[in-house]
């Protein structure tokens, strides 16, 4: 594009959606669960993006991946477990340790049944779903879009602490069938409780949290306005994360939440604090995100092809860029289309390409020699708008397009930096 400055970004701006088991995000939102997340672009299917972890599976498709992090809070869920199991079984010496590790991937076993069941429900309402990653606090399902109606996003929302309830009653009536005095038996109610406790959490009536989500779309259903459910659970949830953050500490310390309070001692005081700040800064930072979200799905419509489209001229192959630009001047366009001698067109002339010529030089340089050949994931629709213009340049990555009218003329030349600088004016906007 003429004037512009040269090497403007190669992707588009994604919006993806994510559920989090936890405690994501747009058209991505995440969720929180202690141990889910759904959040919400194109990369390759053979590796994740940044900060991925190690890729375990593809169940229906679908990546699933291990983060980093996930290590760390295995070792922790094997001591404390450990300890515990010391008290319970003291005869099993430090064989203890290797069944807290066995507790610890039963756990989080459990977790990815919870963000399966997000998936599957995805899937089922044609909602792409780029990956599941299993990390820190929980896991995250990264839905591309969000749901179409209040009915499917309940229901998506609904089905992981509905997954994690049946798995808590399957474990309990496991722990009928042994005696709770040997090691399958402690497995058992262990995991029983953890499950419990996920599906608890995760109902909890604020975003990112599944139970956000079902607020939302109960409040969606109500008014008929998507961005009124999540401003609505997004408050919610900020709420939430101060009673957690006040709440927390206080409950364990008056042992309301089953520990003997003289057992309680320095430590333990300090690191349920840290949890009770970790856990309200997951649950805060997912609420802000989901109201970014949902601000940016409400302007979205306003990004229109045809609206963003530099004007552009036909040019030849051996045209001179000097001649070229001072048609482009002339016609008042910012961007030079190559054709052949039928008119049709073949190339863009980059407008980096063009920014690298010294003035002095351009009489003697061919606009063919600056320009990009052009594929069919570099022609768009003059018509495309929102979600499915960005979804095209998030499948097409370069730094200018064609855009055409639906007839094929030639219409303009759409750069990814103006489709940028749009995006965040949509997220600067305030909401309506």
């Amino acid at each position: 594009m003429i004037g512009a400055s040269p090497g403007a970004p190669h992707t588009a701006p994604r919006t993806t959606r994510t559920h989090t088991n936890r405690t994501r995000t747009p058209s991505t939102e995440r969720r929180t669960d202690v141990a889910d997340t759904d959040q919400t672009g194109g990369r390759d299917k053979r590796r994740s993006g940044p900060g991925g972890g190690l890729l375990m599976g593809r169940p229906f498709g679908v990546p699933v991946y291990v983060s980093p992090s996930w290590f760390l809070v295995a070792a922790l869920i094997t001591w404390v477990f450990g300890d515990q199991l010391d008290r319970v079984l003291p005869d099993l010496g430090p064989v203890r340790y290797l069944v807290s590790l066995f507790f610890a991937v039963a756990f989080y076993a459990s977790v990815l049944v919870h963000e399966l069941a997000h998936t599957v429900a995805a899937l089922r309402f044609k909602l792409p779903v780029r990956r599941i990653q299993l990390q820190f606090f929980g896991g995250v399902s990264e839905i591309e879009k969000e749901s179409e109606t209040p009915g499917r996003e309940f229901v998506l929302a609904f089905v992981g602490p509905l997954l994690s309830l049946l798995l808590a009653g399957g474990f309990y009536l496991g722990m009928k069938a042994v005696d709770p005095a040997t090691v399958p038996g402690v497995l058992l109610a262990g995991l029983m409780i953890s499950n419990l406790l996920v599906a608890a959490f995760n109902l909890l009536p604020g975003l990112p949290l599944d139970g956000g989500r079902m607020l939302r779309a109960v409040i969606w259903g109500i008014t008929g306005k998507p961005m009124a459910g999540t401003v609505a659970a997004a408050w919610v949830g900020r709420a939430l994360a101060v009673a957690v953050l006040l709440g927390l500490p206080l409950l364990t310390h008056t042992g309301l939440l089953g520990n003997r309070t003289e057992e309680t001692g320095g430590m333990d005081t300090v690191m349920d604090a840290l949890l009770a700040a970790i856990l309200a800064a997951i649950i805060w930072t997912g609420a802000g995100n989901s109201l970014r979200m949902a601000r940016l799905r409400e302007h979205l419509p306003e990004l229109r092809a045809r609206s963003l489209t530099r004007r552009a001229i036909p040019v030849e192959n051996a045209t001179p860029l000097s001649e070229a630009l001072r048609r482009a001047n002339e016609a008042g366009a910012r961007a030079l289309v190559v054709v052949d001698g039928h008119g049709d067109p073949t190339a863009i002339v980059r407008e980096s390409a063009i920014a690298s010529v010294p003035e002095h030089r351009r009489p003697w340089v061919a606009v063919s020699t600056l320009a990009q050949d052009l594929t069919d994931g570099m022609k768009v629709s003059a018509e495309l708008t929102g979600e499915e213009l960005l979804d095209h340049l998030r499948a097409n990555p370069a730094t200018e397009y064609l855009v055409l009218e639906p007839g094929g003329a030639i219409y303009g030349v759409l750069s990814t930096l103006d489709v940028e600088k749009a995006f965040v004016k949509a997220m600067a906007r305030p909401q309506s």
